[in-house]
């Protein structure tokens, strides 16, 4: 059997350096996705890597503004948004799904490695700041959006009896990985605001968990689900917030990158259904 990698989207930000990574340091042929401009993205991802194979990267066009602007067509995107591709559309993850069943057939594949990582944040700094459309647009691409991808990609990940190929560059068994964040902690919580940003985050985790008590069943030791928090990045995502960083906390895409790709190859079977930090470290639920 044959494993892959999906990463979405991949675009830009800690996607596209995650896909750097992989190109890099596995062998894996590497599903991504993007929302427009699918040659300007497979560009931006190959950029300066003349020692990887090009035919390993698939990009798959994923388009989550029709469904937006459909929802709130008198509303602007707030500037911290980082458009997940589709997420709030399943018909066109159901597409990529299908895209992906071409690419590498069930029978003779398995998905190993899965990041999930939608991105959009509205902060709420006080409840009389909090506005219906922005939270719930916040909860459809950070919380249901990776409900939906795990419901159409959960089938690529490998069953019980799949086996799985011995790599050291992957993790001993297949990761299904959603970004969280340390904010979505309850049990961390001591500063309050974000309302919308911090519950739908704490949903992540408690959609990892669910999820990966179905792979329990489904794929036993061979499958595992966890989240992931990366820490503040220097992305446009949160750029308003560079300045209140503490010196050595804000990290590059690319040191971020790596570092998840870490954390996913050194989990073990004792780590799954939890959310975990940058450096390895479980963040509470």
């Amino acid at each position: 059997m044959q494993p892959w990698a999906l990463i979405s989207p991949a675009s830009r930000g800690i996607g596209l350096h995650l896909a750097r990574h992989l190109l890099q340091n596995t062998k894996l042929p590497i599903v991504t996705t993007a929302r427009k401009d699918l040659d300007q993205a497979k560009e931006l991802i190959l950029d300066g890597l003349h020692d990887v194979d090009q035919k390993r990267l698939n990009v798959l066009k994923l388009d989550v503004l029709g469904m937006q602007s459909f929802l709130f067509p008198c509303k602007p995107l707030s500037p911290f948004t980082t458009l997940m591709p589709t997420l709030t559309d399943e018909n066109t993850i159901q597409d990529a799904a299908s895209a992906c069943s071409d690419l590498f057939p069930k029978k003779e594949n398995y998905l190993h490695i899965s990041y999930a990582i939608p991105g959009i944040l509205f902060p709420e700094k006080s409840p009389q700041q909090i506005d219906h459309d922005d939270a719930l647009l916040t909860f459809r691409t950070n919380t249901l959006g990776p409900m939906m991808m795990l419901k159409h990609f959960s089938p690529f990940l490998p069953r019980k009896s799949t086996q799985l190929a011995e790599d050291p560059s992957l993790p001993k068994s297949a990761v299904w990985a959603t970004m969280s964040a340390r904010v979505g902690s309850i049990t961390d919580n001591q500063l309050g605001g974000w309302y919308s940003y911090r519950a739908s985050k704490a949903a992540v985790n408690q959609v990892t968990k669910t999820f990966d008590n179905h792979l329990r069943t489904a794929s036993g030791d061979k499958a595992i689900a966890i989240s992931l928090h990366p820490g503040t990045v220097k992305t446009e995502f949160s750029k308003e917030f560079w300045s209140g960083v503490k010196e050595g906390k804000l990290f590059s895409p690319e040191f971020s990158a790596e570092k998840l790709y870490e954390v996913v190859v050194g989990r073990t079977l004792d780590d799954r259904g939890n959310c975990y930090d940058w450096k390895g470290e479980q963040v509470p639920p």
